[in-house]
């Protein structure tokens, strides 16, 4: 006979069960805790040019010294992992070199993949891939064959000098008049800008010239232009300490705005001298005018107010139009703003007026140029770097590179998708975590943490990007292994991540005083998760690895790590 338990057994049986099941679910999460912490990680950042033979000599010293002090993973970087497609069989000689070198130190290699946010070495195969901002029914007139842009309103500086600094719209004291130029001298600290407002048309592309001239100047000079509380450029303008009278240039486009506050001077002058002359504007038209699906041009006969009329026909009513100079100057991927742009080559009448609309990209500091997020030929792009680095290293795990995407959501390719910047990025994340499964079934994924933090990069008005990157997290999932560098939020970004279920590493360093590392590592301290720390140097500085290395291994957070790499 089957004895069935009475219902005041069956109770106490659940509630004994329940409560083996908490104390098993408490267990296993102090295991994982420990395993965490045992799991403790030194890891080295190493970019480098493996096409040079002396560079793996000087990459092998580097790698030796790392190794004696502990280190056990590399994130190995090169711009022509981008490119392999025309590397010669001596660079993969001496990518299995490194690997050689590596395999005997026990060092893990990690490839970094996919430079989203500088994106120079992918836009080598095509530089009309860059992400483009619009000029929108910008005003050409037909003369001679030729369509050329007509100023709408017009530009121009008081006077192009600054022989007469009443002219101008406003100044700080320690701007004087120089000649025809603007001086500033011994800052010490203090701002030093001289700026003139201006009426522009909203979605113009627009170019300043000015000549620089500077003697023993510390400080960053600039030309920057802002509206409504945002910065419309961001190139470096390359000025040495000291240098003669040398032209320099930058481009912006308006946007929305239909007047902007252009300033010229220094906001972290020191001391020296430091001047400015023969300021130029003008309103610029085709300049690196891109020219692929997602960025069309387009070009109608001027309506004035009435409904626009059908676009002209390219290679009928106009001859095909390309900028000969685009992102290749001194070689693909590089990108200049000095150059003579095209023109429009017609036989319309001379008189014609024509409205014409097409995008084009931003430098952005340093030369960087962002490549198109919605662009298929992009991800086709992508998915064949990540099959012949992964060919050519056959590494346990590789780094996804989106970091400061300064630019992106504009053009018509991403229009079409009607969503903001942050879901945006984050389908292009999830399709490109994809490809490296694909490529490396079960492998490990990284990424920096700036492009997903709410308390770094991924919040509204960052930079030239269209919308929100809110939400752009969505894109990770939990097995994604997160490089923090958000030092000045260090405390509520972990917590953000690791709250996220995701494993972290912290990028330290940074080129900065060991007691920031400290500071990091004090940090880590409340997040089991942070399980990795990085010496990351933006300088190619190696020479405190060993001084990284003692810090970390001197603090607590090291203290419960096994010898297991």
């Amino acid at each position: 006979m089957v004895h069935f338990p009475t219902f005041d057994r069956l109770l106490k049986f659940l509630a004994a069960a329940l409560l083996i099941a908490g104390w098993l679910l408490i267990a296993g999460s102090h295991c994982v805790a420990e395993d965490q912490a045992a799991s403790r990680q030194l890891w080295l950042y190493y970019p480098t040019n493996l096409l040079v033979d002396s560079n793996v000599d000087q990459l092998e010293t580097i790698f030796r010294r790392a190794a004696k002090v502990g280190y056990s993973h590399v994130l190995i970087g090169d711009s022509k992992f981008a490119n392999l497609d025309r590397m010669p069989k001596e660079y993969f000689r001496n990518v299995d070199r490194v690997k050689r070198i590596a395999g005997e130190l026990h060092l893990q290699l990690v490839p970094s993949v996919f430079p989203m946010g500088w994106s120079n070495s992918l836009l080598y195969h095509d530089p009309n891939l860059a992400e483009g901002l619009p000029v929108r029914d910008q005003l050409f007139v037909v003369k001679d064959g030729e369509a050329r842009i007509v100023a709408d309103p017009p530009v121009s500086f008081p006077q192009g000098n600054f022989a007469d600094l009443k002219h101008w719209s406003w100044k700080d004291d320690l701007v004087v008049a120089d000649g025809p130029a603007a001086r500033m001298s011994n800052l010490n600290g203090h701002v030093g800008r001289v700026v003139q407002s201006l009426k522009v048309s909203p979605f113009r592309q627009y170019r300043i010239s000015v000549r620089i001239k500077t003697k023993d100047f510390h400080g960053t000079p600039e030309v920057k232009v802002l509206a409504n509380d945002r910065a419309l450029n961001y190139n470096d303008l390359g000025i040495k300490p000291t240098q003669d009278w040398t032209t320099h240039w930058t481009v912006f486009n308006s946007l929305d705005n239909r007047e902007v506050g252009i300033y010229f001077g220094c906001w972290d002058g020191k001391s020296g001298s430091l001047w400015f002359s023969d300021a130029h504007i003008e309103e610029v038209g085709l300049l690196n005018v891109l020219r692929r699906p997602g960025a069309p041009l387009v070009v109608r006969r001027d309506a004035g107010f009435s409904v626009a009329p059908a676009p002209l026909v390219e290679g009928t009513d106009f001859e095909p139009v390309a900028d000969p100079h685009l992102g290749n100057d001194p070689y693909n991927g590089e990108y200049n703003l000095s150059h003579e742009p095209p023109t429009i080559h017609t036989k319309l009448s001379d008189g014609t007026r024509l409205r014409v609309s097409y995008y084009h990209p931003m430098i952005i500091y340093g030369g960087s140029v962002m490549i198109a997020l919605s662009e298929p030929k992009t991800m086709e792009l992508l998915r064949d770097q990540a099959r012949r680095v992964h060919e050519a290293f056959g590494a346990k795990g590789y780094f996804m590179e989106h970091d400061e995407m300064r630019i992106f959501n504009w053009d018509a390719a991403s229009e079409r998708r009607h969503l903001d910047a942050g879901p945006l990025l984050a389908a292009h994340v999830k399709a490109c975590i994809k490809i490296l499964r694909d490529v490396n079934p079960g492998g490990d994924i990284y990424a920096w943490s700036d492009m997903y933090d709410p308390h770094h990069n991924a919040v509204k008005n960052y930079y030239l990007v269209k919308g929100s990157i809110v939400g752009s997290w969505e894109g990770l999932d939990r097995e994604v292994i997160i490089a923090d560098w958000n030092f000045e939020h260090r405390d509520e970004s972990l917590k953000w991540f690791a709250d996220r279920g995701h494993r972290l590493m912290i990028a330290g360093y940074y080129d900065a005083p060991l007691d920031d590392l400290r500071a990091w590592l004090d940090s880590a301290v409340k997040v089991p998760s942070a399980q990795a720390v990085m010496y990351t140097t933006w300088q190619n500085n190696f020479a405190d690895i060993e001084k990284f290395a003692a810090a970390v291994k001197e603090h607590p957070w090291w203290a419960k790590r096994t010898t297991a790499r």
